[in-house]
């Protein structure tokens, strides 16, 4: 099977992105992997530290790989936001694909040296892991909020540059670079998210040249995903519109049959609320559709 890069590396030449959701259960690992099959597209699943800590390493590592193996599909695995150290050693010695080290909070030259940390550990562990940098504070939680996370880069002076970019990715030598763009983790409750800067993310497309990573996707308008596409984006993150979509199908679930105790008989409205978000998602990042004159949000 071909590797992430080569799948990445397809997708920047067709001008698609690939789909980047989380999961933290059966319910949505079978969904994202049954949409993605359904239009035969690759797809990446992450876990973040705490749906990590739910899960188990171990245990997602296992499941991913074995139905890559089952189906001799493209699933990839993600360790997303990855804060620490010894958490970087766990997922290597785990056997993820990719791990995202997060240091988009720190001082820039902090954020280098412990990126270049991260690699060191996980290269050491598994040449063949891929390493993800983040450059710039976008918030850190995958929830409906009510407003814009203090200290969130969001208006043009505090996104990443292009000369940060390229300095960042020169000293570290990361595989992946996860851009502040104007994108935002989370869903914002009653406005719409912030738009991205499309000339800013085609600048450090051009000084940076490695896959771009476009995280707080959730909320974003359809239109900016596909000029975000057009620029250099790679991979696109979901995670909170899956969370909702999850929610709503359990409420579902529970009160189609509210004396049901059988959780694979509650689950079946979940697990097709997912996959239908994710399907949707999957194929608007492959142009397998053709949007409105409006936006579409």
């Amino acid at each position: 099977m071909k590797t992430l890069f080569d799948y990445l590396k397809e997708a920047e030449e067709k001008k698609v992105a690939v789909g980047h959701f989380n999961i933290s259960d059966l319910v949505a690992l079978k969904a994202i992997v049954n949409a993605a099959k359904e239009l035969n597209v690759p797809i990446m699943i992450g876990t973040s530290e705490g749906e990590r800590d739910f899960i188990g390493e171990h245990q997602a590592a296992a499941l991913v790989k074995s139905l890559r193996e089952e189906f001799n599909y493209p699933i990839f695995l993600n360790a997303d936001h990855t804060h620490s150290l010894e958490k970087v050693k766990i997922a290597a010695q785990a056997g993820y694909d990719e791990i995202l080290f997060d240091g988009g909070a720190l001082p820039f030259e902090e954020n280098v040296k412990q990126t270049k940390q991260a690699i060191e550990i996980a290269k050491s562990i598994n040449p063949d892991v891929y390493i993800e940098g983040e450059l710039g504070y976008i918030g850190s939680s995958s929830e409906i909020i009510s407003e814009i996370p203090a200290g969130a880069a969001v208006q043009i002076a505090q996104l990443t540059t292009k000369e940060e970019a390229a300095q960042f990715v020169s000293e570290t030598k990361v595989d992946f670079l996860a851009p502040a763009v104007g994108n935002l983790h989370g869903m914002l409750k009653d406005v719409p998210n912030p738009r991205l800067n499309i000339e800013r993310i085609r600048e450090i497309k051009g000084a940076v040249g490695i896959p771009l990573v476009l995280h707080g996707g959730s909320g974003t308008a359809d239109d900016d995903f596909l000029a975000a596409i057009d620029a250099g984006v790679n991979v696109i993150h979901i995670n909170t519109e899956i969370r909702l979509a999850w929610r709503k199908g359990i409420e579902a679930g529970l009160k189609a049959d509210p004396d049901e105790i059988a959780p694979y008989k509650i689950f079946p409205p979940a697990l097709e609320a997912v996959q239908a978000a994710v399907s949707a998602r999957l194929k608007l990042f492959n142009k397998l559709v053709t949007l409105p004159s409006a936006n579409n949000q």
